[in-house]
């Protein structure tokens, strides 16, 4: 096949960032390539084909229920209006225009990030609660029940929660303060992947909702993610996401779909954007079972020694190699440059273009994150590491 990235004129690029969305994400394997293919030259109900991957995808997180969506961003939106709407199909109707009926989401302000915007497309207000003394360094404390207590109100329909390293000693608290007061808790997890115990770790906490990405880590279609957690709350995402433009009389809800809770049967909800084709599905299921069976201590330490050769080839320019048991994830290399985020830009203009992730740029630090870095490019990143440097 002729490379079509030649044929529109759009340059390859070396990805030592990570696997961001901005860069394409996730290099698949070739079985899931495959498996995309295969599943596009047939037709199969899609609610039927989301019910079989709410079987593959509860089984890897230990959730009741789970959803291929488009994205974790995508998943974050739909378990916000899972939340509003719950089985009311007046308001999957109403969303986003939501000012006639609860709809608050409690987030911590250490939360409140641009990725925040996902849960506010629902139509949900977001409520700010808590202090910042941790985040900014003016104090030792974090997130405290009374905080969440304090914020309930008849109009708080749920809270949610952006897991990470640091904020993950405030989530016991958050999930019990929310079992308490009956409501939901969504927890972001988009990027907490590997390692692959975190799939389970967060429903095996008592969360109630959570969204990974599946174009990153887990190696799936771009356009892809997941939402696990209860039946009844991924049964009304899944209703808010499929193609409604059914007969009453002669549709077939999915499994996951209880039709006695329904007073009738909804229109195109505000998921209908967030539609996952059945490549996406089958593509994000071959993906997650990759990444479920992988050897994880194997693929670290080949990642390690194509570091360390990395670093050697730089010779005197200081690389130092975080091994995956600091980061948590995979295996790094931190080259220390001045003016770091000049080099950046020099290298992210040479030929070929080259991107190292700037996490730690404000520490003069570029980082070279494997995960996605083809064994291919080690030789012409070193190149044009040294040539820049």
């Amino acid at each position: 096949m002729s490379d079509p990235y030649a044929r529109l004129g759009v340059r390859r690029r070396i990805n030592a960032a990570g696997a961001l969305t901005r860069l394409g994400g996730a290099v698949m394997a070739a079985e899931v390539v495959e498996a995309m293919a295969a599943a596009s030259r047939a037709s199969v109900d899609i609610g039927e084909l989301q019910d079989a991957a709410s079987a593959r995808t509860a089984q890897a997180t230990g959730a009741e229920a789970g959803l291929v969506t488009t994205g974790a961003a995508a998943a974050l939106t739909l378990a916000a209006a899972a939340a509003i709407a719950r089985w009311d199909v007046a308001k999957m109707a109403a969303l986003p225009h939501a000012d006639g009926f609860p709809r608050d989401i409690l987030i911590p302000r250490t939360h409140r990030t641009g990725y925040a915007h996902a849960l506010a497309a629902s139509g949900a207000r977001l409520v700010d609660i808590g202090h910042n003394d941790r985040g900014t360094g003016a104090g030792v404390r974090g997130l405290e029940a009374w905080e969440i207590e304090a914020a309930l109100s008849p109009s708080v329909v749920a809270m949610a929660f952006s897991a990470n390293a640091t904020s993950l000693t405030d989530l016991p608290t958050a999930i019990a303060a929310c079992r308490s007061a009956g409501i939901p808790l969504i927890v972001d997890a988009a990027a907490q992947l590997p390692p692959k115990e975190n799939l389970k770790r967060f429903i095996a906490m008592g969360a109630d909702l959570v969204a990974f990405s599946g174009g990153k880590a887990l190696g799936g279609p771009q356009a892809s993610g997941i939402l696990a957690g209860r039946r009844d709350l991924i049964a009304s995402a899944l209703l808010q996401q499929l193609d409604m433009d059914v007969a009453p009389e002669t549709w077939t809800p999915p499994r996951l779909v209880d039709r006695a809770n329904l007073r009738g049967v909804p229109h195109h909800g505000i998921g209908r954007g967030f539609k996952a084709g059945k490549e996406e599905i089958v593509g994000l299921l071959t993906a997650l079972e990759r990444f479920v069976t992988a050897d994880d201590a194997a693929d670290n330490a080949r990642l390690e020694a194509r570091l360390k050769a990395i670093a050697a080839e730089l010779g005197g320019h200081k690389a130092t190699l975080v091994p995956a048991s600091v980061t948590g994830r995979v295996p790094v290399l931190e080259i220390t440059v001045p003016q770091a985020l000049a080099v950046s830009a020099r290298l992210q203009h040479g030929d070929p273009p080259v991107h190292l992730s700037e996490r730690h740029a404000q520490r003069g630090v570029l980082t070279l994150d494997p995960q996605v870095l083809l064994p291919e490019h080690d030789a012409p990143l070193v190149a044009a590491l040294r040539a820049v440097l």
